[in-house]
């Protein structure tokens, strides 16, 4: 599993754009209490609903594999030129 240099700030560029996805399909409501793993697992799971992920095997849905799985979302999601895409 190959990381990325500012993965971290891609799962949170990430867990930010699902939340914003999920609330304009009107399928989900976050709270400022929800849980970092929570919104990430909601977000993989309705990413995977919509087909607009793959699934992961069944033994790595873990949250390290969620975490890399959703910042390869993310990185498809940027633009070029944006700034957590340099130096890659």
């Amino acid at each position: 599993m190959k990381k990325y240099k500012h993965e971290a700030e891609l799962v949170k560029e990430a867990i930010r754009v699902g939340m914003i996805y999920a609330e304009k399909r009107g399928v989900a409501k976050f709270e400022p209490t929800d849980s970092a793993k929570d919104k990430l697992e909601y977000i993989y799971k309705l990413l995977v609903h919509d087909k607009l992920i793959q699934p992961l095997v069944k033994d790595q849905q873990d949250l390290p594999h969620i975490k890399h799985k959703l910042s390869l979302w993310i990185v498809k999601q940027l633009p070029d030129d944006h700034p957590l895409l340099k130096d890659q």
